[in-house]
């Protein structure tokens, strides 16, 4: 892509994600789910597209998760935004400093991002919550631009294994040095990408995750404190 070509801001950025049609399996499984619904949200009119990222353009904290919720981002076409995956993350980011409010609810609920951008591996919510790596692959591109737009970051903070995968592939692309075998990845692991980047990882706010109580408040908490002495 040429320099001209690039969009000028991230909101052009969201409308082309918005409009994308990479993935058929993709595309095909969010429109079905957004037809049939889920019989608490007949009254929704599911958002049914691929979902962009959401936050402040100059933030420090670029949060990476795997993909929309299959009734939460694609319901509301806002990321992490009407599922309890939502409901502990935006809980977390609003006790750290970074949200406005606890909750996520709609994309009109008021909540305002601070020092915090958010998007995702994929774009599209996939069955059974597993992209396939192709569409990983199709919806990479995005990554890469909001890694140019996002001139401020200091932390990329990924959400599960995917994510940290998504994050260091990224960095890789734009001539990071990272080693082979690259970092593992575990919760609270936490790699220097370049001077002034770091990459930490956590463990996703799934509901597998924060229901068995493999990720705690406490626990999450603790990583975000862990960025926010790394954005400095």
């Amino acid at each position: 892509m040429t320099p001209h070509a690039m969009p000028s801001s991230l909101d052009q950025l969201h409308t082309e994600v918005e409009n994308c049609q990479r993935c058929d399996r993709l595309r095909t499984y969010c429109i079905g789910v957004a037809q049939t619904k889920r019989r608490q949200y007949l009254d929704w009119d599911y958002w049914g597209r691929p979902v962009p990222g959401y936050g402040d353009p100059k933030a420090r904290l670029w949060i990476i998760g795997l993909a929309p919720a299959a009734h939460g981002g694609n319901r509301t076409g806002r990321v992490f935004t009407g599922d309890r995956s939502g409901d502990f993350l935006y809980a977390a980011l609003h006790r750290a400093g970074f949200a406005n409010q606890p909750t996520s609810i709609s994309r009109d609920d008021g909540l305002k991002l601070r020092d915090c951008y958010i998007s995702a591996t994929a774009r599209c919510a996939p069955p059974a919550n597993k992209p396939l790596p192709e569409e990983v692959s199709n919806c990479s591109s995005f990554l890469d631009r909001e890694w140019s737009m996002l001139g401020r970051k200091r932390v990329i903070f990924a959400l599960g294994k995917i994510a940290w995968d998504a994050a260091l592939a990224l960095a890789r692309r734009h001539e990071c040095l990272v080693p082979k075998p690259a970092p593992a990845f575990g919760h609270g692991a936490k790699f220097m990408l370049m001077p002034r980047l770091t990459l930490i990882g956590s463990y996703h706010v799934s509901q597998q995750n924060t229901f068995t109580g493999k990720l705690t408040n406490a626990m999450f908490d603790e990583v975000l404190r862990q960025a926010l002495r790394a954005m400095s």
